[in-house]
């Protein structure tokens, strides 16, 4: 992907938070599971999560990934030093929590979302992008011109 004032993005992975993110209270939102079995083809998908409503095995078998469940405490930093193992210069990270904003700042793309669980300041400011919902971000990650287009300078 070559945005034009920020040079050429080669992404190969997408990482996802779950709840406030891609689900509320444990439950996929519609339209998830469609998008993210299409973005599949072209890159690795990773969701991660402290699993918070205890619903996370139910995710996986919907989407067909395993989350890397996180330790409660410091989540921040785990979700951080994940993307740092992946190579940042290779992730879209998509969020909208507090304990999302260092792992949206430290891919080459981060897209926050507006959620019905609250989106935090921390994460709005640590983006490149800020959409309505998930399903709206998967679908830039989906349509890579549109992500080209916001963020061309």
């Amino acid at each position: 992907m070559n945005i034009p004032g920020q040079g050429i993005f080669q992404i190969e992975y997408l990482v996802c938070d779950v709840n406030g993110t891609l689900a509320i209270d444990g439950v996929l939102l519609p339209g998830i599971s469609t998008v993210i079995k299409k973005i599949q083809d072209r890159l690795k998908v990773f969701l991660i999560t402290a699993n918070s409503h205890a619903k996370q095995s139910i995710i996986d078998f919907e989407l067909g990934i395993e989350a890397k469940i996180i330790q409660k405490g410091n989540e921040s930093q785990q979700k951080k030093d994940f993307i740092s193992q992946l190579g940042p210069e290779k992730v879209i990270a998509i969020g909208q929590g507090a304990n999302d904003s260092e792992m949206l700042k430290e891919a080459a793309i981060g897209i926050c979302v507006f959620s019905e669980e609250g989106t935090s300041i921390d994460a709005i400011m640590s983006s490149d992008v800020v959409v309505k919902d998930g399903l709206t971000a998967l679908k830039l990650v989906q349509n890579p011109m549109r992500l080209v287009a916001t963020l061309r300078r």
